[in-house]
């Protein structure tokens, strides 16, 4: 055997390879990995034909990918986590979609009724909500899971079930909506998730759409029934509901009316509401203080979604067939149409960015999603989409009533 001891690296050597591969590792500590992204900058675009949505980013104005598999999203919505890393999809055949937008796939997915039209999430973000046509009622999903926590039918005094309408998170696991044919406005509140306890209001005849207004303290129905809306504060439940702009268009012909307005489209900018009025080519203008209207602001058509930028100074108009093609701009302080657009054919949603400076188009039947500057009203950019509809960004994980 060789006594021969084996020979060391010189100590100058070894003080270059350790300098390496220390400044290698910081290297690699510091760079950041090609995907890691914010999830404050995502929105998903309903592509409401194909049953998939468009993942996109608001900086680059770009899509970064399409996820397929979302069943039939004719009337679909969708509410974020609190994080803002998951969109919750809800389709028109009862589908309810967790879609993990970092990784662009599908996350969880149960159909959980046989017509559904719309849904909600928990302040905490634990609780998902659905609402159902058929049949009628709110299913409570864990929002991890999607596992059903509970079923609240919402049935009429001789039994039968009724759509359920107008839904939208208040404090506390509580939800607020109403029921159709019941005429109800009712408050479940899923404090202990597998014994919820159910307040009931009137709601007058058939409630058709509702908002919460965006400092959370009144909900407000539409009426189809009836000229009016009802209204509860939110703050003073044992006052019940009330009755606002009783038989607004009493004496007046009323239009046929092609598409519903969609409430949650209103708008409360500057201590009022702008309402889009059912089958009239107007918007009308609420006092919120007193409830009582202050004026009407003549438009092209009939308004779908009337919806404020979000510093309220001016509210953005879309129209119900054969007009929807246009878009109005209101002012706010003159209670004026100040623009008249064409942005494309078929304009069915719009979608502000947070701070207002963009507004996100949908042109269903020109393929296409269109961005307009709203200083400006010019287009400023776009991307083609397979009829587009609902458009919307994660910054409404922050909000109330939705």
């Amino acid at each position: 055997m060789s006594s021969q001891k084996p020979r060391l690296a010189p100590p100058v050597l070894w003080g270059v390879v350790l300098s390496a591969m220390v400044f290698l590792l910081s290297a690699c500590a510091s760079t950041p990995p090609a995907a890691l992204r914010g999830t404050g900058d995502l929105g998903v675009v309903i592509e409401r034909a194909d049953g998939r949505v468009k993942i996109v980013e608001t900086s680059g104005r770009s899509v970064l990918a399409t996820v397929e598999g979302l069943g039939d999203l004719s009337h679909a919505s969708v509410v974020f986590s609190r994080d803002a890393r998951y969109a919750y999809v809800f389709g028109r055949d009862g589908g309810l979609t967790k879609v993990d937008l970092l990784e662009a796939r599908i996350a969880g997915r149960v159909v959980q009724a046989g017509n559904a039209i719309g849904g909600s999430i928990s302040h905490d973000g634990s609780l998902v909500v659905v609402q159902n046509y058929e049949p009628g009622g709110i299913k409570a999903f864990d929002a991890h899971t999607l596992e059903l926590v509970a079923d609240v039918p919402a049935t009429t005094e001789d039994g039968r079930r009724s759509k359920v309408v107008g839904l939208a998170d208040l404090s506390g696991k509580r939800f607020i909506y109403a029921l159709f044919e019941a005429g109800e406005i009712r408050i479940t509140d899923f404090a202990d998730p597998r014994n919820p306890v159910t307040q009931r209001f009137a709601g007058g005849n058939q409630p058709y759409d509702a908002l919460v207004t965006p400092n959370g303290r009144h909900y407000i129905a539409g009426l189809f029934g009836e000229d009016g809306l009802a209204l509860v504060d939110l703050w003073n439940l044992d006052k019940g509901s009330s009755k606002i702009l009783d038989g607004y268009g009493r004496g007046e012909q009323p239009l046929p009316v092609f598409k519903m307005p969609h409430l949650r489209g209103w708008s409360v900018a500057g201590g009022r509401a702008y309402l889009p009025a059912i089958g009239r080519h107007e918007v009308l203008v609420v006092d919120t203080t007193t409830w009582q209207e202050v004026g009407r602001i003549p438009v092209k058509s009939q308004p779908v979604f009337a919806m404020a930028r979000p510093d309220g100074r001016e509210i953005w108009v879309n129209f119900a067939f054969p007009d929807n093609g246009w878009v109005q701009v209101i002012d706010t302080v003159s209670g004026q149409v100040t623009h008249t657009l064409q942005p494309g054919r078929g304009i069915l949603h719009m979608e502000f960015l947070s701070k207002g400076h963009e507004v996100w188009l949908s042109a269903r039947d020109d393929n296409r999603v269109v961005i307009y500057d709203t200083a400006t009203k010019t287009p400023i950019g776009g991307f083609d989409s397979l009829s587009p509809s609902g458009i919307f960004f994660t910054t409404r994980a922050a909000r109330t009533g939705f």
